[in-house]
């Protein structure tokens, strides 16, 4: 997703990619109606109800909460910090280090003659 653009449409086209970007682990950047620029971390939606509308920590700080109907577009601006990053890949990763680990203590444990 990183360095794409979305320039919604319709309601539907924006409420999918407000879900994108909800569900991105890096900054967007949001365009309004009004011409201003939003750069920060999208982490609440409220898709339903009469004025859906989002969350997010600007980079500047605070929060802000902008309705859907103002913006006109998203960007995935930010790097995505897990990209490339899957369970699998953490879980393997966390084996070998506990492997390592034991490897190591048991290296120490023989230095000082306890095995």
């Amino acid at each position: 997703m990183e360095g794409r653009v979305f320039r919604p449409a319709t309601p539907a086209e924006l409420a999918e990619a407000v879900e994108l970007a909800f569900d991105y682990r890096g900054d967007v950047t949001l365009v309004l109606k009004s011409g201003e620029q939003i750069v920060g971390y999208l982490f609440n939606r409220e898709s339903t109800g009469p004025k859906p509308l989002l969350q997010m920590f600007p980079e500047l700080g605070g929060t802000r909460e902008v309705a859907y109907a103002d913006v006109v577009s998203i960007a995935f601006s930010g790097e995505d910090t897990a990209s490339g990053n899957s369970w699998e890949t953490w879980v393997a990763k966390k084996e070998s280090e506990r492997k390592a680990d034991a490897r190591r203590s048991e290296s120490e444990a023989r230095a000082r003659g306890h095995l």
